[in-house]
Order: C-alpha cells, then sequence, then structure tokens
C-alpha cells in the first residue's frame, strides 16, 4: 500500500514493477494536503526546464472534488518558477479538458505532428 493515494493515478501492477521512489524523484511533485495532513490532490511533472513540460498523475481524492482543489493544485503548477518560459507544456487527459483550459492549456497546435511510443502492457508479467 502506498503511504498515499497515487494508485488512482497509477496502476498498482505499474509501481510495483517500476517503485514509487524512482517515479517521484525524476519529477516535480506537487501535492494538497488538509491542515490534519491527509493527502487531498497530487500531481507530478516531468521537464527539462528550459523547453517541455509534462504534467502527469493527476488526481483529487474523491471527497475533495468539485471544492477547488483541483483549481488550486494546477494553479500551483502553471505558476511554478521552474516551469516558466517553456515553449511546450502538455498533459493528457480523459475527462477534466474544461480544469485545464482555465490555465491555458488547449488541443495541440500541431495534432497530425505528435506521435508517441505506447506499451500498455509493458509493465505486466
Amino acid at each position: 500500500m502506498l503511504p498515499f493515494h497515487l494508485s488512482s493515478a497509477i496502476p498498482d501492477h505499474i509501481l510495483n514493477r517500476i517503485g514509487i521512489k524512482t517515479t517521484l524523484s525524476n519529477s516535480l511533485c506537487f501535492v494538497i494536503k488538509s491542515e490534519d495532513g491527509e493527502l487531498l490532490a497530487f500531481a507530478r511533472v516531468v521537464s527539462d526546464y528550459a523547453t517541455f513540460a509534462n504534467l502527469l498523475d493527476v488526481f483529487v481524492l474523491p471527497d475533495n472534488r468539485g471544492l477547488g482543489v483541483g483549481k488550486t493544485l494546477i494553479k500551483a503548477v502553471v505558476e511554478h518558477p521552474k516551469l516558466q518560459g517553456l515553449m511546450r507544456f502538455t498533459l493528457a487527459t480523459k475527462d477534466a479538458h474544461g480544469l485545464y483550459q482555465q490555465f491555458g492549456f488547449k488541443a495541440p497546435k500541431f495534432p497530425d505532428a505528435n506521435m508517441e511510443i505506447y506499451l500498455p502492457y509493458i509493465y505486466q508479467d
């Protein structure tokens, strides 16, 4: 079991294979906690801090959704000093387009130019 609810963003079978320490130590992490220290939300960014950043593994725990926690989290991400002056800031989302659009994210300018290597089963035995 993880010390916080990152498993809602990264499936357990992947975390068990790659290790949470490696994932987080190679990322700029953002955490929102309650006054009692309970996790409310999490996001991480992978970047070269000069030209690009990719926002990943964003989640707000269910009891905290609709309370502005997600907006607070994304505001902290896009305003972080290390993430200023980048040519490209990317993310992938299934259902939160409206949230990210409030912070300037848009569909890719050149969607036909984007490519990826996607190996969804790479971490399965």
